[in-house]
């Protein structure tokens, strides 16, 4: 764990210069050509160097040790930073869209347009390499956090590839009203990819239940794994940053000894938490009086 802790930090620790690096370029783009859409590109990197420092914060809170008055961890927390990125998306949208519909009303040619372009696809290029390794890193490491500042760094990407392709029609069609309204069009999509960062950490903050297929997987291992028993209901779960909650009612027979229901409880804790990764288990053992007819029926009983 120790391990995946260090790759998840260290990658949020470099965001953010090299959120500042492509910032610089994207300015320089601007400074170059004039190009309201460039500005608004621009605009929007100073929000990922934000939500890169909100981000590295919010993990390294994250993954802080549960202590008395956090007793089930700290792992909400990169939820937090994943609303707050989300939001900043939707006011970086807003931005553009204010500097598009200006630049609507007083279109201009571009200076230079053809270094300025180079600029924004070095730093789109930047930008799109980094973004698919936040997300592989997050998915692969549970952490929130990481995931919606890739895919908040991904819909950058996509800003700066529709600002290029808005640049070269201008350019082409001798239009440049062009510029600002493909500017409008990209400010959409930006704030499609904000609504769905904050709709993915929401659902974490209000407990909402973990994966359908890895809750399948989950039922599968109760049912194979809790020989002795007799049935199992109302399992419940929830996810917090890269901890799978469990939690459900292990129904045995009325005259097993404590220390036997015991022993199967800890054999269904142990493979949990060896098959999903990260899972905090709770179960709680009732007597055969208790059984539910929509119950969980476990392999080999009756």
């Amino acid at each position: 764990m120790s391990g995946k802790v260090s790759t998840v930090r260290g990658l949020a620790f470099w965001s953010i210069p090299l959120a500042l690096g492509v910032m610089a370029l994207k300015f320089f783009a601007w400074w170059l050509t004039g190009s309201v859409a460039l500005y608004s590109d621009a605009l929007e990197s100073i929000v990922n160097v934000i939500a890169a420092v909100v981000a590295f914060v919010a993990i390294g809170y994250a993954q802080k040790p549960a202590d008395e008055k956090h007793p089930f961890g700290h792992h909400k927390a990169e939820y937090f930073s994943a609303v707050i990125e989300g939001v900043l998306i939707v006011l970086a949208a807003l931005m553009i869209v204010r500097e598009a519909v200006m630049a609507i009303q007083a279109p201009t040619l571009m200076q230079a347009p053809a270094a300025g372009i180079a600029v924004n696809l070095l730093a789109g290029a930047i930008n799109g390499g980094w973004a698919y390794l936040l997300i592989r890193h997050g998915r692969a490491h549970r952490s929130p956090a990481l995931e919606a500042d890739g895919r908040h760094i991904l819909s950058d990407v996509v800003t700066s590839a529709g600002v290029i392709v808005g640049l070269a029609l201008a350019l082409a069609l001798k239009m440049p009203i062009l510029d600002p309204i493909l500017a409008l069009v990209v400010a959409c999509n930006v704030l499609w990819q904000g609504w769905k960062v904050i709709g993915m950490s929401v659902n974490g903050l209000m407990d909402g239940a973990i994966d359908p297929v890895e809750e399948a997987r989950i039922r599968e291992l109760i049912a194979s794994h809790a020989v002795g028993a007799i049935e199992a209901h109302d399992i419940k779960t929830r996810k917090a940053g890269h901890v799978s909650f469990v939690e459900f009612h292990l129904v045995v027979d009325s005259q097993m000894t404590v220390e036997e229901s015991h022993a199967i409880c800890d054999r269904l804790e142990s493979v949990l938490r060896r098959e999903i990764e990260g899972a905090g288990v709770i179960i709680h053992v009732e007597p055969a009086e208790k059984a539910k007819d929509e119950g969980v029926v476990l392999n080999g009983t009756a």
